[in-house]
């Protein structure tokens, strides 16, 4: 049993609690203090390479989350086996889907990475490979030169619902999963992708510890250098690494504070 059982539907849930969980981490990163020490970029940096305010941020993100929103709402709908009929005049519960193993979930969302990463490479690199793309869709995202955690999902409409909310719809029916398990999985890619894109390296950070593909390599992408580079998103980088787009990077220390990810190689 879990904490929401019996309250809501897991179908609910996989909708709306991976929004939840963005705003709530990113929102975390906000509001910590400026950790100079720890940032990718000087604060100076974000306020004047960034060409794009947080308000209008803000705005995209929401828009964004609506039609996430719609489609997972659609997309539990068609594949759930329960339906509001069958609801009992006394709970908010529906019928539930019965839940695989604890391995099998496992092994699902696992299978849900790798899809997803195959998506996200294929789709990310051919937005910067068009020039009519980039111009017009991709380049809204490299609005912000300089990452931050509530920017994570600052795209244009079209790179959101094609990259984000169509590359978890496939990754969700490829797995198999129920809607269940789509919570736990689109909860922890939210939160993977808030950290890939909060211009921090703080130290004990677990996703650095067990992702190649973390802030700093994210960030190098961000770099008018690093355009071309390191497209692998969100969890992996062996898309990067098979078809001759990683770029490697070494993080040094800034004099006045903070780290600088630099490319190993001139371009």
């Amino acid at each position: 049993m879990v904490f929401w059982e019996g309250y809501v539907t897991d179908e609910s849930m996989g909708t709306f609690a991976p929004i939840v969980v963005y705003w709530l981490y990113a929102g975390f990163y906000q509001l910590l203090p400026p950790l100079d020490n720890y940032r990718l970029h000087t604060r100076r940096e974000e306020d004047e390479r960034n060409l794009v305010s947080l308000p209008s941020v803000v705005r995209g993100v929401l828009l964004q989350q609506a039609v996430q929103a719609l489609v997972a709402h659609l997309l539990f709908l068609v594949t759930s086996g329960s339906s509001s009929s069958s609801s009992s005049s006394s709970s908010l519960r529906v019928d539930e889907t019965a839940q695989p193993w604890v391995v099998v979930q496992m092994v699902q969302i696992c299978v849900a990475m790798v899809v997803m990463d195959t998506w996200q490479y294929f789709v990310h690199r051919y937005m910067h490979q068009n020039k009519f793309l980039y111009r017009n869709v991709h380049s809204q995202h490299h609005r912000l030169v300089v990452p931050y955690a509530i920017g994570a999902l600052y795209n244009h409409p079209l790179e959101g619902l094609l990259l984000d909310t169509v590359g978890g719809a496939i990754s969700f029916l490829v797995a198999g999963m129920t809607a269940r398990t789509a919570v736990y999985f689109f909860c922890f890619a939210v939160i993977k992708t808030v950290d890939d894109h909060c211009g921090l390296w703080l130290p004990g950070n677990i996703f650095h510890l067990f992702f190649q593909n973390n802030t700093a390599y994210h960030d190098i992408h961000h770099q008018i250098q690093g355009l071309k580079y390191n497209y692998s998103q969100p969890f992996f980088p062996f898309w990067d690494k098979l078809l001759g787009t990683h770029m490697p990077y070494r993080l040094v220390k800034r004099p006045q504070g903070g780290f600088e990810a630099k490319l190993f190689k001139k371009l």
